[in-house]
């Protein structure tokens, strides 16, 4: 029995459950899915993160939620909005921010998901602005904020990237409710 927070018209919104480590273990090593991070989180860094999702969500109630498709009820990664608080002039914020299974690229689950998830930042939470970031070199993540109407305010060098020449400058774009 899966207990949804919310939905949209294909995907389920739920806080994590020990089942989804091992599975999130395995979108994380798929080199293209980390394709913009430094490194391929170990099955121990993913288990953290997934802990941390579990501690933001029963602070505040929302985290990056897992995902799943409700057709077949699978867990096919995360979309949600978390608490960011690297060293920057625009931190502390809630971001907005997805990471799903290569195998499920191309469908429109990443738009879906985070458009009902501005929705329920904005509606359920109370939430003004949101932020979301990303390496500059993203694409599919640029064009994922463009199309759930969020504009570009800069481009800056991450803190956390900088040892990572690649992906150190990043975009931030913005939605406000």
């Amino acid at each position: 029995m899966n207990n949804y927070i919310f939905k949209s018209e294909r995907l389920g919104f739920r806080n994590w459950n020990e089942n989804d480590k091992l599975k999130m273990g395995e979108i994380n090593s798929d080199p293209k899915v980390m394709e913009h991070f430094p490194a391929i989180p170990t099955q121990k860094q993913t288990d953290e993160f997934i802990e941390r999702m579990q501690t933001q969500f029963s602070k505040n109630g929302f985290c990056y939620f897992a995902v799943d498709k409700l057709d077949n009820k699978e867990f096919i990664g995360f979309i949600g909005i978390a608490e960011q608080n690297f060293e920057s002039d625009f931190t502390p914020c809630v971001d907005i921010g997805w990471r799903l299974a290569k195998t499920e690229w191309g469908k429109g689950f990443a738009t879906e998901g985070a458009k009902k998830c501005l929705e329920f930042a904005f509606n359920e939470i109370g939430l003004e602005n949101i932020k979301s970031i990303c390496p500059e070199t993203n694409d599919k993540s640029k064009k994922v904020m463009k199309k759930i109407g969020m504009k570009k305010t800069k481009s800056f060098n991450h803190p956390l990237l900088s040892e990572y020449k690649e992906l150190e400058k990043c975009v931030l774009y913005e939605i406000e409710k």
